[in-house]
């Protein structure tokens, strides 16, 4: 098994942290794991990137080649698109539907939303408001991981023991506040 993600948003929206929960699972469930650091501005607002790569067997690099990604986890709608040239013709695109507003003239939402649903596997959420009803706006990259955990070559539960696992030190509430997200995310 190999399975390659590209994760991408803006600073602050917690591209870190959706690395480090599929990371850790993927770890938990025996798997090798290759992380690249963060390409990109990661500053509030800055454009974030990176590569994590998943394997039964060692895994050469950090970096995912051009056209062989199986999936671009996006917090930005943007974003996703940005990273294109990385999936392979049978991978997919999971991306939060919210713009964040970082340069003067953003693109028409519409378009870009438009160009998401024409690609051939795309899965699209609301992660914000999702997140809100789990019990907090910032809890938006554990919806997206929810929305993606189908796509994953992860069993549901070393992605639970993860988000317990990372969130534990911020106290059950925060912990429970993920779970949700990630279930919400899930059904989404």
């Amino acid at each position: 098994m190999k399975f390659d993600i590209v994760l991408a948003g803006v600073g602050g929206q917690g591209v870190l942290s959706l690395a480090a929960i599929i990371a850790k699972a993927s770890m938990l469930s025996g798997h090798n794991v290759r992380q690249s650091e963060v390409h990109g501005m990661s500053q509030r607002g800055g454009a974030v990137m990176s590569h994590l790569r998943i394997s039964d067997d060692e895994i050469a690099g950090d970096l995912v080649p051009r056209g062989s990604a199986d999936l671009i986890l996006a917090m930005e709608p943007m974003e996703s698109l940005r990273y294109l040239e990385y999936i392979k013709p049978t991978g997919t695109v999971v991306t939060a539907i919210e713009p964040i507003n970082n340069i003067a003239v953003y693109p028409d939402i519409e378009k870009i939303l438009g160009t998401i649903k024409s690609l051939p596997s795309a899965k699209m959420v609301n992660s914000v408001e999702t997140a809100t009803a789990a019990g907090s706006a910032r809890a938006a990259n554990m919806v997206l991981i929810g929305a993606a955990a189908q796509f994953l070559p992860l069993e549901r539960d070393a992605l639970i023991s993860a988000i317990k696992e990372i969130f534990n030190r911020k106290g059950q509430e925060i912990v429970n506040t993920n779970i949700k997200a990630f279930e919400l995310g899930e059904q989404a």
